[in-house]
């Protein structure tokens, strides 16, 4: 498990290889990673926006921008937790993501929570991020 804490949201992540989806014969390598994110503050903060930054292991990077995730803007009160999971494909059997959510308080206050950086290793990979 991977973790972050921004302004007492915390971002934890466990990624996981989907071999049965994955082809390494063709290049395809899938992993699936579940996001809990947890509001510690004592304000009401809805997730706007995502940013990833996927490096696979020969360095080509790969950025994905967009509105909430998995089609959600959740709103989460103090002391609410919000987990979704979602996925990734590489053509390279490891790689590593980070990123961040843009988080708006009910008063306008926009800011960002990081999204730890977490390594996407096959089975019988040496693991690349500690």
């Amino acid at each position: 498990m991977y973790r972050a804490l921004t302004r007492d949201i915390e971002v934890t992540v466990e990624p996981y290889y989907l071999e049965e989806q994955s082809d390494p014969e063709d290049s395809r390598y899938v992993w699936g990673y579940r996001i809990l994110i947890s509001n510690f503050s004592g304000k009401t903060v809805r997730l706007m926006t995502r940013y990833w930054h996927i490096t696979d292991e020969n360095g080509q990077v790969d950025e994905v921008n967009g509105p909430g995730v998995i089609g959600e803007q959740p709103v989460l009160n103090p002391g609410d937790t919000y987990e979704y999971s979602s996925g990734c494909p590489l053509d390279t059997p490891s790689g590593v993501m980070f990123g961040h959510y843009s988080m708006e308080t009910p008063d306008g206050d926009i800011f960002t929570v990081d999204i730890p950086a977490f390594s996407l290793d096959s089975p019988g990979q040496a693991r690349t991020l500690n």
